[in-house]
């Protein structure tokens, strides 16, 4: 019997191992692609870190021609195999694509619910996102975005506004305070990301200081603690390759959970009066109410979920790219002159900001979009095919992973000319493309219908 049982398992890991994988790698071929030739079942993932190494151990050179330093395995790949090829994370292939008009036509046809993403993410990402808007398909993830979206309307986020000065000026003033005291160096990527962590707290579910403190710490645990054992994404039983990282992943997971269920209970049986208090978690319980009766929009395991996907999603991108703003605007000290006069003259001297001026802040738009060009907070995008999906004479089969190299594109001479490694916001002004020669090339937030904080979150 255990010989019998023994068998069947072995019969198992020769499938998901080798069999099943050559059966997809030799489908892929005939429909047209190429790639870098797997090594079952690791698929490409010795190459890439081979690759890192040896880019790792050259001499760094400060430049904003990133894309080399952060992916060198996809640089070195586009020589061999041009800006659409298929690469191997373990047993699962991925259409890698750095080509707009490529992804132009891939997208054209396809709704934005038909859309899915990679499995072999969502099992590995399951600790820090659960099943929230980023990881849910089809009528479900219709049914969350209508939900979610009443929270961002202009009205809600200008009622905001006042919550985030008072955060941005406390951690400034902390900063000044540091100075005068002779601390001359400032940890800014961390302070901004403990402020961004502190605002969407308090902005967008209520939580108090103490309590979004504890969330935003295990949040960051969990990050961490899954980047160092995701070494094996894509191995079948690649998580038991790394168990320790795997079940503290997984432990402090359920502990957020547990957290962030006990907030949205307080919040459910507090006494309502009137209009909703006027924060995402708010808006949500609102929504799950008509007439003092739950009609269940979304079930409590979906609130927290959602609580954990926006509590990440939402700090996380911003602070990278104010981090990044900052940066620029000091190698640039130019553009901070003319961003100081135009707040001057926009926004006023006053210590009280009113929301509804910020859109006439045109140059602070260049920069962000510059910004955001150059280090997009998404670098790439990850969707799965839910159907076969023709491109010319080339066929992308249903369940096929797809890869978007946003930071390829953004920093491609043939969209962005000679200049793409410049930080230049004037190529802004009269573009909102930036003079990309396609429109697909420059995509700051992901594409298509789910163009949203699904693929900025799971970039990380």
């Amino acid at each position: 019997m255990v010989a019998f049982l023994l068998l069947i398992l072995l019969g198992k890991l020769l499938f998901s191992w080798r069999f099943f994988p050559n059966l997809v790698y030799k489908k892929l071929k005939s429909n047209g692609f190429s790639g870098p030739q797997p090594n079952f079942p690791f698929g490409n993932l010795d190459d890439m870190k081979k690759q890192k190494k040896l880019d790792s151990s050259a001499n760094l050179v400060i430049s904003h021609d990133i894309h080399s330093t952060a992916f060198p395995f996809f640089a070195q790949w586009q020589k061999l195999h041009g800006k659409v090829f298929i690469y191997w994370l373990g047993t699962e292939p991925f259409l890698y694509i750095a080509d707009p008009e490529f992804l132009k036509k891939m997208s054209a046809d396809i709704k934005g619910k038909s859309w899915g993403k990679p499995n072999v993410f969502k099992l590995d990402r399951k600790p820090m996102f659960g099943n929230g808007l980023l990881m849910v398909e089809g009528e479900d993830w219709v049914r969350h975005r209508h939900a979610i979206t009443p929270a961002f309307s202009p009205a809600n986020l200008k009622a905001m506004a006042s919550l985030m000065v008072d955060s941005a000026t406390n951690m400034l003033d902390k900063w000044a305070s540091l100075i005068d005291s002779g601390h001359h160096e400032i940890n800014v990527e961390s302070e901004i990301i403990g402020t961004a962590g502190e605002i969407i707290a308090k902005t967008s579910f209520g939580i108090n200081y103490e309590n979004g403190r504890k969330v935003f710490e295990k949040l960051r645990t969990v990050q961490i603690t899954l980047f160092k054992s995701n070494r094996y994404v894509g191995v079948p039983f690649g998580k038991f390759l790394n168990p320790k990282q795997f079940l503290k992943a997984k432990k402090l997971g359920k502990e957020i959970d547990t957290l962030l269920r006990s907030i949205i209970t307080d919040r459910s049986n507090k006494p309502r009066s009137g209009k909703p208090e006027q924060d995402l978690l708010g808006l949500l319980l609102a929504e799950n109410t008509v007439e003092g009766r739950r009609k269940r929009t979304l079930t409590t395991k979906e609130l927290v979920d959602e609580c954990k996907t926006f509590f990440f999603g939402g700090h996380e991108t911003t602070a990278l790219a104010l981090t990044w703003t900052l940066l620029l605007l000091a190698i640039h000290p130019e553009w901070q002159k003319e961003l100081r006069e135009e707040i001057k003259e926009v926004i006023g001297d006053g210590e009280i900001v009113d929301a509804t001026k910020l859109g006439g802040l045109v140059k602070m738009g260049w920069v962000m979009n510059e910004v955001l060009r150059l280090y997009s907070p998404a670098p790439n995008v990850q969707r799965q095919a839910r159907q076969d999906i023709q491109v010319d004479n080339l066929v992308i089969p249903n369940g096929t992973n797809i890869w978007i190299d946003v930071v390829s594109m953004h920093h491609d001479e043939n969209l962005w000319g000679k200049d793409m490694n410049e930080f230049k916001p004037e190529r802004f002004k009269d573009d909102i493309f930036g003079g990309c020669n396609h429109k697909m090339g420059f995509l700051p937030f992901g594409f298509g219908g789910r163009i949203d904080a699904d693929d900025v979150a799971l970039t990380m």
